[in-house]
């Protein structure tokens, strides 16, 4: 016990109650099986003996339930809506303009709108050290708002043509998906402060970890179905006013994936999120590729699942299907990482 107190001394001191000690213990590797080496039951038993042990200099600091949970401030909302809002500004100029100047205007607003999403990704409830998923979740993106047309015209013999920015050219661009997940931002930034606020009171409030997991497995949950009831909800709204299918199924799909990758990342699980980020990405180019590969001689079998994908579902088949796949796995996996006290104990400090 003498060496395990050394080991985890300035855990023991910072803490302000035994199940952040248990939360510190678990990201660690201590297991139950560890704790029962020094005759205790579980996790969180071991950690209220040591709580016990270690002194502490002072008064004990407040508890978290104590300390009222921080609101967004002004600047953090603004900047969440930013985005959203340079997007939808993007869009009006595109509807007003044409040739060179439609151009330019694109060129200008996407770097606008990924400026401002790189500022809003660098503070508030959403923000990571890591960077590793950018280029898969631009791809991802950019995927939404050519592949749709670009897949159709392969299948059918083309492209004939560069995009014009409409959905009625030669190579259709649906823009509706894009601003509905342009806007989304907003709502997801508030699904992640409630998920962290509420797992926070939860972790002061439990007696156990198991007790804690089973608290927050549903309030993972509940936040996630509340951003997926949000951008539905945008998607609708920006298909009516652009006269652009809402494309529900793709988009929702891409929306949980793009969500769950970025909780994940937040609270200490990159590797998961960048690995289906990635087979993702890698999914939705291969079903391009097979379709161009398709045409060298003696090669036109590898455009056969993809053809009948599409037959079947539509060219939406193909990214839902990709990112339905990804958005299940990574839903699985934060319903085991992000419902452990270690995933919130680990940030709390850096908030």
């Amino acid at each position: 016990m003498k060496g395990l107190l050394h080991r985890h001394r300035d855990l023991c001191e910072r803490a302000v109650d035994p199940l952040e000690i248990a939360a510190g213990l678990e990201a660690h590797g201590v297991t139950d099986r560890t704790a029962a080496r020094f005759r205790h039951r579980d996790v969180f038993s071991l950690a209220e003996e040591m709580y016990a042990r270690v002194p502490r200099d002072g008064d004990t600091p407040a508890r978290p339930d104590e300390t009222p949970t921080p609101r967004p401030r002004t600047a953090g909302v603004l900047l969440a809506l930013l985005p959203g809002v340079l997007c939808a500004a993007t869009v009006a100029v595109l509807h007003l303009t044409e040739g060179r100047p439609r151009l330019i205007a694109a060129a200008v607003g996407l770097l606008a709108v990924t400026l401002a999403l790189g500022a809003a990704l660098r503070r508030g409830p959403l923000s990571a050290s890591t960077r590793t998923t950018s280029t898969w979740t631009c791809w991802l993106v950019g995927y939404a708002l050519l592949g749709d047309g670009l897949l159709r015209n392969a299948v059918t013999g083309g492209p004939d043509g560069l995009p014009d920015g409409t959905a009625d050219g030669p190579w259709p661009v649906t823009v509706a998906p894009v601003l509905a997940l342009a806007l989304s931002y907003a709502p997801a930034v508030g699904c992640a402060h409630l998920f962290a606020a509420g797992a926070r009171r939860k972790l002061s409030s439990s007696r156990g970890l198991a007790d804690f997991s089973a608290s927050v497995r549903p309030l993972l949950l509940g936040t996630f179905a509340l951003y997926l009831g949000a951008l539905a909800a945008l998607l609708a709204v920006t298909g009516a006013v652009l006269g652009e299918p809402a494309a529900h199924p793709q988009t929702l799909t891409l929306g949980a994936l793009l969500l769950l990758a970025r909780l994940l990342t937040v609270h200490g699980h990159a590797h998961a999120s960048t690995l289906v980020l990635t087979t993702t990405a890698a999914a939705e180019a291969a079903a391009l590729a097979t379709l161009f590969a398709g045409r060298l001689p003696g090669c036109g079998f590898l455009t056969a699942p993809v053809e009948a994908l599409v037959a079947v579902c539509g060219p939406a088949g193909v990214p839902t299907a990709a990112c339905g796949i990804g958005a299940l796995t990574l839903l699985i996996h934060a319903s085991r990482r992000l419902t452990r006290a270690s995933a919130h104990a680990s940030t709390e400090r850096t908030r």
